[in-house]
């Protein structure tokens, strides 16, 4: 059975949900299309927006051996994160809906 990180995205500072969401259209399309092998190890996105800290914060979750290449494009795209905490793992079963949405491959 796959495990699953809780890879947490976090809006600048004041971003609107409008603002941050298109700016991670851009970048999943991005990963879509530059890396497909790595943007195929994302398996489910919360479906609703969150705040961390007064961001506005999105949640996926990703197999970890994509993890690393995840936050270094992340990085170059300006897209904070949370520290993952690699120790908590999450089974497909837990991204269920109507909490998450699987993404289609």
């Amino acid at each position: 059975m796959d495990d699953y990180l809780c890879l947490t995205l976090l809006a600048n500072p004041g971003e609107s949900e409008a603002a941050f969401k298109l700016r991670l259209t851009h970048f999943w399309t991005h990963m879509l299309r530059q890396y497909p092998d790595a943007y195929e190890k994302v398996y489910a996105e919360a479906t609703h927006f969150g705040r961390v800290e007064g961001r506005v914060s999105r949640q996926y979750l990703v197999e970890a051996i994509v993890l690393d290449a995840l936050v270094r494009e992340l990085n170059t795209g300006n897209i904070a994160s949370e520290p993952v905490d690699r120790e908590d793992t999450y089974s497909k079963y837990e991204a269920t809906p109507p909490d998450w949405f699987w993404i289609e491959h």
